[in-house]
């Protein structure tokens, strides 16, 4: 995989091209190829170029960082100033929020350029990005397939070459997944490690903004200033994590301790098995050891999360009624009857479904069976995922167990679906790290991604692993060609 970022701002602190003319490729790549894939909703160009130029002006005074003048994309689900952002939901349909998220004001203070927002499945919710109101986003690497969920714009303008790099959110895979199907790099942080404020809730002990990019350095560079502790956000960490872009150069791995856990590779098909065991053997090859071990709590981790997820879900969607903003249906006779009709019209089926689930599971005489058991259980995740980390560094395991589904994968059954998650949720369920990483493509042509897995604010140990795969495999899944890469 290519690195994109460093090539780029070595050029514009050089002055062999200037941020506006980085921009305008960028603006005439998207406007040329965004229609095959449908990965923008909506587009900032006009603010784009006046970044540029700021930007331009901070090269000049030597105030430049390694992303000013870069242009990136903010999946539709993050909050920037004025900027329509909808969830892909017809009941945000017009919504502009007035306030920057923190990782949006993070970059925009360094210097970054923003080209639109990237589709997704409605309010985060799928695996497919199929969901949206605006039609699901394709694949750049056949698309007749999907790109995966729920940040599934992101990774497809990052796959296509029309955004260097973009912000997504993981509740439940939604960065790993996609990145996974379109062949690219996808970061889920520890929970805690990247403020939330300003990303439109889902499931908010779950929820994370991640990074996607074409490489590992790519996405280390991003992390390393969207990271840190916010007051504007209870649940993020005051935690040093140093400069993991800087760290990353030190590939030794000899020592490294490599968990291999049996239940994530059941009913993984060979192909793909095969695929993340030869990235194993390239780990122990160069002095990693690998130890197996048995996570047989992996099992319980989808219905946990789907109660759990759906839990919060209900609560936080509450706020949607057609009376603050957004959506209104237009014909009622009073209040009681604009917000049923308002909630009916607005969303779509996946979101009712998980919004009815949540409510159910919430609810009197079902909650100790359903919601509270599934807290316990969650407990008895995250302490067996911290005894596997007293023995092991890291763990690997396939992103998904399967690559990329065809289009209309939304028309099978919600528990298949559903089941595309299962390697992934354990993750977000524990609030642990973890990186998917492109292995090799399968038989179809399709990218096969690897999960590496740390503990809780190593970062820096699962993305020099990474790190150290993509400069050692002869595998990997080539780089798209098109957009506006130099």
């Amino acid at each position: 995989m290519r690195e994109i970022i460093s090539p780029l701002s070595q050029m514009l602190k050089n002055g062999e091209i200037s941020s506006v003319e980085l921009t305008k490729k960028y603006i005439d790549a998207i406007e040329k190829e965004n229609p095959k894939y449908n990965a923008y909703v909506s587009t900032t160009f006009e603010k784009a170029l006046d970044s540029a130029k700021a930007a331009d002006e901070m090269i000049a005074k030597g105030e430049a960082s390694l992303l000013t003048g870069i242009p990136m994309a903010l999946k539709d689900n993050i909050c920037s100033d004025g900027d329509l952002t909808t969830c892909c939901s017809k009941i945000l349909e017009g919504f502009r929020p007035y306030y920057d998220a923190t990782v949006w004001s993070k970059l925009k203070t360094q210097g970054a350029v923003m080209l639109g927002k990237t589709n997704m499945d409605e309010f985060a919710m799928g695996s497919t990005s199929e969901t949206s109101c605006y039609g699901a986003p394709l694949n750049p690497r056949n698309v007749n397939h999907v790109t995966g969920g729920s940040s599934g714009g992101s990774a497809a303008a990052v796959c296509a070459n029309i955004a260097p790099y973009a912000l997504g959110s993981d509740t439940g895979g939604s960065v790993r997944q996609p990145a996974s199907f379109c062949g690219v790099v996808g970061l889920k942080p520890t929970y805690g490690a990247v403020s939330r404020y300003g990303l439109i809730a889902y499931g908010s002990s779950l929820d994370q903004i991640g990074v996607l990019a074409q490489s590992v350095k790519d996405t280390a560079i991003v992390f390393d200033t969207i990271s840190g502790v916010d007051a504007n956000d209870q649940t993020s960490v005051d935690f040093d994590f140093g400069s993991i872009a800087e760290s990353l150069e030190n590939t030794d791995i000899k020592g490294l301790k490599i968990g291999v856990a049996k239940e994530y590779f059941d009913g993984i098909n060979d192909e793909l098995k095969d695929a993340i065991f030869g990235a194993i053997k390239l780990f122990e090859e160069n002095g990693a050891e690998i130890i197996d071990i048995s996570l047989p709590v992996l099992k319980q981790a989808l219905p946990v999360y789907y109660i759990i997820a759906c839990a919060e879900a209900s609560s936080n969607l509450g706020r949607y009624d057609g009376i603050r903003y957004g959506y209104r249906t237009e014909n009622f006779s009073d209040v009681e009857e604009m917000i049923l009709k308002t909630r009916t019209e607005g969303f779509g089926d996946e979101v009712k479904r998980r919004i009815m689930l949540g409510t159910y599971v919430l609810s009197s005489g079902y909650y100790d069976a359903y919601y509270k058991k599934a807290c316990l259980l969650r407990q008895n995740l995250i302490a067996d995922f911290d005894e596997i980390f007293n023995t092991c560094d890291i763990l690997i395991a396939p992103t998904a167990p399967n690559t990329a589904f065809p289009l209309d994968f939304k028309s099978a059954s919600p528990v298949d679906m559903y089941l595309s998650d299962i390697a992934t949720v354990p993750i977000n369920i524990t609030g642990v790290p973890a990186i998917s990483v492109p292995v090799k493509n399968d038989s179809q042509g399709l990218p096969i991604g690897m999960q590496i897995i740390g503990k809780k604010f190593d970062e820096k140990t699962i993305m020099k692993a990474a790190y150290f795969y993509e400069k050692n495999s002869q595998d990997l899944v080539g780089n798209f060609e098109g957009g506006a890469v130099l």
